[in-house]
This record gives C-alpha cells, sequence and structure tokens, in this order.
C-alpha cells in the first residue's frame, strides 16, 4: 500500500522532508580502510523500511480500494507511522535509525550524517547507511556480532552476510583487494539502447571535439538524452575513465543536438569494449593520504570555462584568464576535499600526522601557491590564495610539482592519446580482473 504522496500541502500533512544519503566518498574511504587494514565487511538490510519512522504531523488518508466499512460515508485512516509515498516518510526512517544507533552508544559522523561510529576497547566499529542499505566494517568483530543482534530486536532486517552489492555496484574481494564493477548494469543499460552489438570504441571521446551549442545544430530527443546521461553518471562511480567524456555530454542537458548524442553512443561503444572492467582498490599496506589536481584552460568553446577535477570531472564556476589561475582554482578545490578526508579519517580514529600531498603539474599554479609573498598577478585570486597559504603554514598539505607525464588526473579534465589513455587505466586501479592474463 503506497500513499499519494503529490497530494500533501507544506505546512499542513508536512514540513521537512531531507534525509540525507550516503556520500560515495565516504564509501571510498572505509572500502580502502577495510581493505588495507583487513577489516570485515557486512551488509545489513531492512524490511519495510519507511513503516519504522514515526510522524510528528497528523496525516490523514482514504481508505485502501476494496476496503468496506460499516458505519457513515467518509471515513479515512488516521496515519500512526511513515509508509511508501508520504513526502516525509524518508526523514521519518531516518530520524528514527539515528536515534536506535545513538542508544546503542553510536557517535553520528561530523563529515557525513549517514556515517556512526563507535570506539570501544581501543577498536573501532563503522556503520554506513544509504536509505535502507546498511554497510558494516571495523575491527571490533564482537561488536558487530552485537549491533546486528541489537538492530534485528530494534527493526524487521536481514543480515546479507559478506558485502557483494550495494547500490547496484558488484564487490569482488581478492587476495588483491576489492573489485568494484558494475557489470549488470552496463549490461542493461547497452540493452536497454540496443546496443550489444555494436563495434567496441577505444576511448569514450575523440581528442579535439570542439562540442558547444550552436545556432544551426540538429536537436535530438532531449528527454532520452538526458535520461541516458543521467545512467552514465552513475556509471561513473566505478568508472572513473568516463568521467570526462560524462562531463562533457552533461553540460549539453538544456539544448542537446546530434553530435551530442553521437558523443553519448560513443561512451556506450567503449563500455562495449570491456563491460566487466571496474575500479580495484588495492591492498597498499599504509594509510598515507595523497591527492593529485588538474585543469584544462578555457576546454569548453561555448563560455571558455575550465575543467577541473577532485574526485570527479567539473566545469568550473567561473571563466579563468590563464592556465595558471584555471589550475590555482582546482588546487582550492582540492584543498577543500583534502581537508574533508582528513576530518573523516580523524573522526575515524586515523588522524594523518603529516601534511597531505596535492601534485600539481602546473608551474606556474605551484609557484604561486608556494610563494608567500602577495603579487599583483593574484589579486583576482586573493580568497584562494590566503585559504591555500593557511593550510600550508598549518602545514596540513604540501603541494609538490609532478611533471604532466606522472599527473593521475590528466585523462579526467580532456581527451588523451590511446597510450596515455591506456597507461592512466593500469595506474588508476581501472582494470578487468575476468580478463584473461
Amino acid at each position: 500500500m503506497v500513499a499519494i504522496g503529490f497530494t500533501q500541502t507544506y505546512g499542513v500533512d508536512y514540513h521537512d522532508t531531507f534525509a540525507p544519503v550516503a556520500k560515495m566518498n565516504t564509501v571510498r574511504v572505509l572500502l580502502s580502510l577495510a581493505v588495507n587494514l583487513d577489516w570485515t565487511l557486512r551488509q545489513f538490510d531492512v524490511k519495510n523500511t519507511f513503516l519504522h519512522g514515526e510522524l510528528e504531523e497528523e496525516v490523514y488518508m482514504s481508505l485502501p480500494l476494496g476496503y468496506r466499512v460499516t458505519g457513515e460515508i467518509g471515513n479515512v485512516c488516521k496515519l500512526k507511522k511513515a509508509m511508501y509515498g508520504l513526502k516525509q516518510s524518508p526523514r521519518a526512517w531516518f530520524d528514527r535509525f539515528t536515534i536506535a544507533m545513538k542508544k546503542f552508544g553510536y557517535q553520528q559522523a561530523n563529515t557525513d550524517h549517514t556515517l556512526f561510529i563507535k570506539h570501544r576497547a581501543g577498536k573501532v566499529t563503522l556503520l554506513i547507511i544509504y536509505v535502507d542499505d546498511m554497510i558494516v566494517t571495523g575491527d571490533d568483530t564482537v561488536e558487530i556480532e552485537r549491533l546486528q543482534k541489537r538492530l534485528a530486536y530494534e527493526f524487521e532486517m536481514k543480515d546479507l552476510g559478506s558485502l557483494k552489492y550495494f547500490l547496484v555496484v558488484e564487490v569482488t574481494r581478492s587476495k588483491h583487494g576489492l573489485f568494484l564493477s558494475q557489470r549488470k548494469y552496463v549490461m542493461d543499460l547497452l540493452a536497454d539502447t540496443r546496443m550489444l552489438d555494436c563495434k567496441p570504441a577505444d576511448a569514450p571521446i575523440v581528442g579535439n571535439h570542439k562540442l558547444g551549442v550552436y545556432v544551426d545544430q540538429v536537436p535530438t530527443n532531449k528527454e532520452r538524452y538526458q535520461r541516458l546521461v543521467g545512467r552514465l553518471i552513475y556509471l561513473s562511480l566505478t568508472h572513473p575513465d568516463i568521467a570526462y567524456a560524462v562531463s562533457v555530454a552533461s553540460q549539453f542537458m538544456h539544448s542537446p543536438s546530434e553530435d551530442h548524442m553521437a558523443v553519448v553512443m560513443r561512451i556506450l561503444s567503449y563500455l562495449k569494449s570491456a563491460p566487466e572492467r571496474g575500479l580495484l582498490f588495492k591492498k597498499n599496506g599504509h594509510l598515507d593520504l595523497e591527492g593529485y589536481i588538474d585543469a584544462d584552460y578555457t576546454g569548453n568553446i561555448t563560455d571558455r570555462r575550465s575543467t577541473s577535477v577532485t574526485w570527479c570531472s567539473k566545469k568550473q564556476n567561473v571563466v579563468s584568464r590563464s592556465s595558471a589561475e584555471s589550475e590555482y582554482r582546482g588546487i582550492a578545490q582540492g584543498v577543500c576535499e583534502i581537508l574533508w578526508m582528513r576530518w573523516l579519517l580523524a573522526e575515524i580514529g586515523f588522524r594523518p600526522n603529516v601534511a597531505t600531498k596535492l601534485h600539481c603539474d602546473n608551474q606556474s599554479a605551484f609557484e604561486i601557491a608556494n610563494n608567500p609573498v602577495q603579487h599583483y598577478r593574484t589579486k583576482h585570486l586573493e580568497v584562494d590564495r590566503h585559504f591555500i597559504k593557511e593550510k600550508l603554514e598549518h602545514k596540513l598539505i604540501s603541494i609538490p610539482f609532478v611533471p604532466s607525464s606522472e599527473q593521475l588526473a590528466d585523462m579526467l579534465t580532456h581527451a588523451v592519446s590511446k597510450r596515455r589513455f591506456e597507461d592512466s587505466l593500469d595506474r588508476l586501479g581501472i582494470t578487468d580482473i575476468y580478463a584473461p592474463s
């Protein structure tokens, strides 16, 4: 039974509706910790999730179809619990779950409110939740078993055992590390678009593509285009190799043309070349945190904005007047991500005790970042300059120079040569573990 939520009125039968979901960046950090520290990875699932939520508002619902009661006409149901279809159901469920976890002695992380942490006897237990799917990890096996029993008593739930499938991501663990792929998702996407028999492409996008919005462009089906790009964005969770191409395609959602659709079709053709390809979290034997930041310069020919990359490939908000400026703005974004990760690791119990390296391959941006003297050419970057300078002085970050040939983020900001692309795949851990050696 599902409520007709679109008939609800704000301020009458619902108020706040926002409920946080797990950040994929947090999930990546937890998976990396589990691999390098040999932690177990368990998965729990709650049955009839929203029915556990407590309603704060008075909500009335028409009698379900086929349900008859004797007496006066016009009887309605007064809901005591949240249910599927109500606008506030996700929030009510998450509030209820948060209360239960705090009762069990867990703390809610400030870096990600869907992450719950418990330190006990020098050990740690972590739980992260995405609506009703939970990943549990840590080195306190006793507490993990206890948590499972407490949750089963509090809610109707299922223990799915070792983590194997989470948010359409297939998880495979071996002695080499943890392999994440979306093979079924890729195959379903290729089948839906009738691309199963297409000729595979060796790269997701061609170099010097010159894509933009033109007056004489031939329009394509807008809804289909937006739907396909949306599915590809989700696929980039385990396919950083398509991140740049998807970033380019997503910039034309408002006015897609046949040329833009051709880019989407090429991405699908590239996926056909290796649908089993995914992301390998290798066991490195250390917890050192390092970052790579890169940006192109005026890569978008329509508005001449640059593309920078941290966790994803994204167009910058303003136009840069030099390659150094675009790289410097990228550094500022990268510093924000690093500070967030350092804070997350500290909350978990692994506070970094050395400055985190953020590798940059632009000599001018490198000199500006490491030069404490105010320069007239950086006035328009003054806020970013002071922000980066402060973190450098506090030794939270360092910005070493790296040659472009060693820049791991290069393929995420622009189309590169086939040889460079294949080399980057290997170094970024993008591989196919099922391919014959």
